[in-house]
């Protein structure tokens, strides 16, 4: 048990501590490949440390919401990270690892968020709300159907489960996970605020949507929720790891293959963040009235997924 508690505190701190440098990495291929002059790859690091060191100003009207919603956001998010597993599966918080519930928890530091952003009462921030409701209110059931694909094959819900299922047993291809993964790419770029729904790095409000949600923070308050950010995109990032290419996660109890899970994931995450700045760089920003035709695909593509795994599968 001791062992198992030590193993759960490394990865939650792994995922906190390197979420900032996989969103660098990913911001450093992006520039690449459009042909830019590349930040570092710790300037996520950078940005942190000196919004930590600046003092917060906020607004008069501001209610305690308004300063407590950074805090829980993080939380969330660390929370998020700790119950995905990505260097070793069947830890202590397993029971806590459902997939269900995860998506409870995506979805209550999104809700804060918005409440927050409405809290002060200026235009872009409502703004920024209601347009990341809706495009949650259509992502959550798309990631639920996805979620549900491979949860037909393990015959659980459980996160460890599902890993244990798909990584430890004979190679076998899944035609359902595959229509699974598009649905699931399609939805974490909506929900990382990433192209071709959102633009991490404009400030334009008629495309703005995450962006205009934090406009009034400031110092740790606004640091928070960029690492809540980074943290989030880390989070999907694993989750698509142990869902689509789980092979290299340390099976309970062996502690001989951690060395080598660490490794793997490090692999697996350099080369998914180059994966998402290729399509980032190759794709155009759709407006906004068509980010419901682009949620509504990922969701029909994940029913389609399961039906083939009825048909065919079963």
């Amino acid at each position: 048990m001791t062992t198992g508690i030590l193993l759960q505190i490394v990865q939650t701190l792994i995922a906190i501590s390197l979420a900032p440098l996989f969103m660098g990495w990913v911001n450093q291929c992006r520039a690449w490949l459009q042909g830019r002059s590349a930040p570092p790859v710790t300037q996520p690091y950078r940005t942190l440390k000196k919004l930590f060191n600046k003092d917060a100003v906020v607004a008069r009207n501001a209610s305690p919401l308004f300063r407590f919603a950074p805090y829980l956001i993080f939380a969330c998010m660390a929370l998020a990270a700790g119950i995905v597993p990505t260097i070793a599966n069947d830890l202590p918080f397993s029971p806590a690892a459902d997939v269900i519930a995860l998506v409870g928890i995506f979805a209550l530091a999104r809700a804060f968020q918005a409440l927050a952003a409405m809290d002060i009462g200026t235009a872009f921030g409502t703004l920024g709300a209601r347009r990341e409701m809706l495009v949650s209110f259509l992502a959550e059931p798309a990631l639920l159907m996805v979620f549900f694909n491979a949860s037909f094959i393990s015959h659980s819900t459980q996160l460890p489960v599902i890993v244990a299922a798909l990584a430890h047993r004979e190679f076998a291809i899944y035609p359902s996970m595959a229509f699974a993964a598009v649905a699931f790419w399609m939805v974490s770029t909506a929900e990382n605020a990433r192209i071709p729904v959102d633009n991490p790095t404009t400030h334009l409000e008629l495309t703005m949507i995450h962006e205009a949600m934090i406009l009034e923070y400031s110092a740790r308050h606004l640091a928070l929720i960029e690492w809540a950010v980074a943290l989030k995109l880390f989070t999907y990032s694993a989750l698509g790891i142990a869902l689509f290419i789980p092979w290299g996660i340390a099976p309970r109890g062996d502690l001989t293959a951690l060395p080598l899970a660490i490794l793997v994931l490090v692999v697996k995450l350099a080369a998914g963040g180059a994966l998402l700045s290729l399509l980032e760089a190759i794709s155009a920003k759709l407006r906004l009235f068509r980010a419901p035709e682009f949620l509504g695909t990922a969701f029909l593509l994940a029913v389609l997924g399961m039906l083939i795994h009825f048909l065919l599968e079963v």
